[in-house]
């Protein structure tokens, strides 16, 4: 996955430089995120991006009022995002071993980022994000939903690009379930059919870290 998304960075920053892949309800999602983040866990609006890639969602979050941190596997797709938004902290860094003291974050954003991990495997990501969440925080998980594995090669090497790349759907269900195994409460979930080009449903599930 690594070595796929070095290989792309630079495509895939410029086909997907803002939200524009994102629906209205996409977006509604990720701003009540916002808002929740802003309203509550100590109030400074601090929130990881984990799996940020090319930091389109931190440059929207950013422009909600968060302050947000950056994370992801890819130097090439960090380095895409420092390029982008120079002011933000970009770090290259695992998602299963979150380099952050336990409750630093009074928000973490997972858009897209758990997808590529197997679903026997996703728990742990959830329990590390939930770790460095403040209670009273919260997290916000979005993700294709149904069941299988697809192969997202074919869209890269359209691009001239050999890469082997896999994603996992998951059901809401089972998502809303690894998010209480985590220790959190689920707030609000969004399914929504697939529009466009899309081959896959949509998900993203919002929940909340107790005090």
């Amino acid at each position: 996955m690594q070595h796929a998304y070095d290989t792309v960075a630079a495509d895939y920053a410029a086909r997907l430089p803002d939200t524009r892949a994102e629906t209205p309800l996409d977006l509604a999602m990720v701003d009540a995120f916002a808002e929740a983040v802003v309203g509550a866990a100590g109030g400074d609006g601090l929130v990881l991006d984990a799996g940020c890639g090319t930091g389109r969602m931190s440059r929207h979050l950013a422009g909600r009022g968060l302050r947000t941190v950056g994370l992801d596997l890819s130097h090439g797709m960090v380095t895409m995002a420092r390029r982008a938004q120079p002011g933000t902290s970009y770090v290259v860094g695992a998602l299963g071993a979150l380099p952050y003291a336990d409750a630093s974050f009074a928000g973490v954003l997972l858009w897209y980022s758990t997808i590529h991990t197997p679903p026997d495997e996703q728990s742990a990501l959830l329990s590390e994000a939930a770790r460095v969440l403040r209670p009273g925080g919260h997290l916000l998980v979005g993700f294709q939903a149904g069941t299988g594995v697809r192969d997202v090669a074919p869209a890269y090497r359209a691009l001239g690009h050999e890469v082997v790349l896999e994603r996992h759907l998951a059901s809401p269900d089972e998502m809303g379930t690894r998010l209480a195994d985590a220790g959190l409460v689920e707030v609000a979930r969004l399914v929504r059919r697939a529009v466009g080009s899309e081959r896959d449903d949509q998900a993203a599930l919002l929940a909340r870290r107790p005090d």
